[in-house]
């Protein structure tokens, strides 16, 4: 059985918190969508040019990745939208990742946002 439907886009997660990968995988797959965990920019640039991507999801807590070295890297032709979570304490980071390009929000609204925000970025 074939469907015309085409497939979902994947949602790439840079996050060093293990709990939270697995809520934000987890989610995802409770929606029938799915979120790929990925270390580092050189990673994420090689799956950016799969052309598969959706989004990427940004915690703002990893080590040696920022919006702006994640946008450097970014192939032209696989653009996506990234979305940068932290803590809302850190407010100058979070203002640094708003500036650089990224949608920003702290944790709290992310995680209590985030089947809204995979289905609104992966669904097709």
């Amino acid at each position: 059985m074939t469907t015309d439907q085409p497939a979902s886009r994947v949602g790439l997660l840079i996050s060093p918190d293990l709990f939270f990968t697995s809520k934000v995988t987890g989610t995802a797959q409770a929606l029938g969508l799915r979120v790929d965990s990925v270390d580092d920019i050189a990673t994420a640039k090689s799956r950016l040019e799969a052309g598969d991507i959706g989004c990427v999801l940004l915690d703002l807590a990893a080590p040696r990745v920022s919006v702006a070295e994640l946008l450097a890297a970014m192939p032209d032709s696989a653009r996506v939208p990234i979305i940068a979570f932290g803590s809302h304490v850190n407010v100058e980071l979070l203002e640094s990742a708003r500036s650089a390009g990224a949608e920003v929000m702290p944790r709290s609204q992310f995680s209590a946002t985030l089947p809204n925000i995979l289905t609104q970025h992966l669904a097709r």
